[in-house]
């Protein structure tokens, strides 16, 4: 369908582009993550984990009040199709808090309850779920395939390889600050990868369907549309876009118990986070009441804690099970690998596209066309999670 290029629509999209400029000064990761960590684990296991962590975060380099003050003097009313104009105010209020999010980094309680507003916390439905997938016995960890072997110059070209898969181009840096193994700079279209980390033949094959796979493919579907609130992102999309990254790690057939057990630590972290423990009691309940290895502890409860409290780890298994359940249901996928979206919008994608505002995904997560998980445990968790 062609768009109409009448007086309302050349508003819609000048409005799409006001705030696709505005939203590309505010990466919420760019910030979060702390450029001190290895320091700082070195002192903590020093400590014998007793005194807490104090993570540095990169400078911001943006106006905070210019910022605010220009999303709500955008000129919604003049949008006047009423479904895309309540869709905008939505997406204003959501980066909005972002906003909150990013100006508060560092500041405690300040960013903790920024970051609640933004993403939520545990129910404790989702704690029972954790709780529930850590009873089953892991996979033999000293098979082969969880062995640490690629450092992370060598995982670039196995990323760039498995990329031919798809026809687009992405940048691959490297850092050594960083809390994650690896992640997608939307913004950039850039893959960045840890280069303190060693990569197993298992990880790889979770990082190539979750990283290039899932949000790579988004962020390259986004630019196909005309508007570009595709590319920064509806409301709340964190836990789809996680849940469809986790999803191809599964039907890809590389979800192990082990994986699963690190998204179920991930809520427990959170949820420590959440009543008001200490970064070190919630190590240390992660260390010794739930038996996973010092630094693996570390790092997931650096994740949790990193900015004063980023609650938004636990989104990956609720992500997963609402994905799961969705196709499932034999519900299509394609529409929410369209751009950064949200299942809960589904319909308002459907109405960009019938609009024109909008098109059908032109890169499809390749796992998704055969299920190929074997691991009938894995089935089994999926299945029987609230």
């Amino acid at each position: 369908m062609m768009i109409d290029s009448s007086v309302k629509t050349q508003k819609l999209f000048e409005i799409d582009k006001r705030i696709d400029k505005l939203v590309k000064e505010i990466e919420l990761l760019r910030y979060v993550n702390p450029v001190n960590i290895e320091e700082e684990k070195q002192k903590f296991f020093a400590s014998k984990y007793l005194t807490d962590p104090s993570f540095l975060y990169p400078e911001r380099d943006f106006d905070k009040f210019k910022l605010h003050s220009e999303f709500f003097a955008l000129p919604l009313e003049d949008i006047e199709d009423e479904k895309i104009r309540d869709l905008y105010e939505e997406i204003i209020y959501f980066y909005s808090g972002l906003i909150q999010c990013i100006e508060t980094i560092g500041e405690g309680k300040k960013f903790y309850y920024n970051s609640l507003r933004s993403f939520g916390s545990p129910t404790e439905a989702d704690v029972e779920n954790a709780k529930f997938i850590l009873h089953f016995e892991d996979e033999d960890v000293l098979d082969s395939s969880f062995e640490p072997r690629y450092t992370s110059k060598q995982a670039e070209q196995l990323f760039i390889d498995y990329g031919k898969n798809y026809d687009f181009d992405f940048n691959v840096k490297h850092s050594k600050k960083m809390s994650a193994i690896a992640m997608v700079l939307n913004s950039t279209r850039s893959l960045v990868l840890n280069e303190n980390y060693t990569y197993s033949n298992n990880e790889m094959g979770i990082l190539t369907n979750h990283e290039i796979g899932v949000h790579m493919v988004t962020t390259m579907n986004a630019l196909e549309h005309p508007l570009k609130i595709f590319s920064h992102g509806f409301p709340n999309n964190v836990e789809t876009q996680e849940g469809l990254a986790v999803f191809s790690e599964y039907m890809s057939g590389n979800l192990t118990l082990k994986r699963l057990k690190e998204l179920a630590y991930r809520v427990l972290a959170v949820n420590g986070l959440a009543k008001g423990y200490s970064f070190s009691k919630t190590f240390r309940s992660l260390h010794n009441t739930y038996d996973l290895n010092r630094e693996d502890a570390f790092y997931i409860t650096a994740r949790a804690y990193r900015g004063g409290g980023f609650t938004k780890d636990y989104l990956y298994l609720t992500g997963l099970k609402k994905i799961y359940n969705y196709y499932t249901e034999g519900k299509d996928l394609s529409n929410l690998l369209t751009g950064k979206v949200t299942l809960e919008f589904s319909d308002d994608i459907e109405y960009l596209i019938k609009e024109g505002y909008a098109v059908p995904s032109k890169f499809i997560t390749d796992s998704y066309a055969v299920n190929n998980n074997t691991n009938k445990t894995i089935n089994f968790i999926l299945d029987n999670l609230k």
